[in-house]
């Protein structure tokens, strides 16, 4: 073989060598980028599911406000169905008839104006106002004067209805004796225990000290007679038992109806 012809099969064979580089070349590709395209499916799918996650966490407020729901709900409960936006802000009014309607007892303009925080005068106008409201939608109770303050009390043509209601404990209820012992001091206070069994012709001991431990009965003082012997008068829960708003609202004798035969 001469010089040329080999040099001519050399130049052939790096022909067919790059040739079938480049057909390896273009076969690998596709592979390639298969590879690539089967390792970006996972981190597609991760990133999918953290945004999920993401929407589904709960969305904090740029500003933290004061959760005026949850406060609302353990002072006052909603009804079910209600929303917040029904809820109404709290007046000085609606306050005034709030605190009266939890309370239990009579409550002085003055005590509910500390309360309150607002002046005594305009307690009055606001209890004032509810009442005329309260006529006006002919609801079934209005703030009246009581042992100096101001209760929440039914309407006295509802007290056949109460009656069924309100069940007097055995250990609050007054025998016949005790009605006639209270009624004597009420209207004689302060009054002596002897002149007490003077007027009802027994002793009476035991019947001040079950009044006492009612409530209905206390010592007001010591007599300036010999042996200093103390002196009873009712208290504010008297008032308050028998809707009264001081003793000067008590009948008066002639008023009474002697009892019947």
């Amino acid at each position: 073989m001469t010089e040329k012809s080999q040099e001519i099969e050399d130049i052939q064979e790096d022909q067919d060598v790059k040739e079938t580089e480049q057909a390896q070349q273009v076969q690998d590709v596709p592979e390639v980028e298969e590879a690539h395209k089967e390792q970006d499916i996972p981190e597609a799918e991760e990133v999918q599911e953290a945004q999920d996650v993401q929407n589904d966490e709960p969305q904090m407020p740029d500003e933290e406000q004061p959760d005026v729901d949850f406060v609302s709900r353990a002072s006052c409960p909603r009804f079910e169905g209600e929303t917040p936006s029904t809820h109404t802000t709290p007046t000085v009014e609606s306050v005034v008839e709030a605190v009266l309607f939890a309370s239990d007892e009579s409550l002085t303009d003055a005590r509910l104006a500390s309360i309150i925080e607002t002046s005594a005068k305009q307690i009055r106008q606001h209890i004032k106002n509810l009442n005329n409201k309260y006529q006006a939608n002919n609801n079934a109770f209005r703030i009246e004067q009581i042992a100096g303050g101001y209760q929440m009390l039914t309407l006295s043509p509802y007290n056949h209805w109460l009656k069924k209601l309100l069940r007097a404990r055995s250990d609050n209820k007054l025998s016949p004796a005790a009605m006639e012992t209270l009624a004597i001091i009420a209207y004689k206070q302060p009054v002596m225990r002897a002149d007490i069994e003077a007027i009802r012709g027994v002793a009476v001991g035991e019947v001040i000290r079950s009044l006492s431990y009612k409530g209905l009965v206390k010592i007001v003082g010591r007599a300036e007679v010999l042996g200093r012997p103390m002196l009873y008068g009712t208290t504010k829960k008297f008032l308050e038992v028998f809707g009264l708003n001081t003793l000067k609202d008590l009948p008066k004798a002639q008023e009474l109806k002697e009892p019947s035969q």
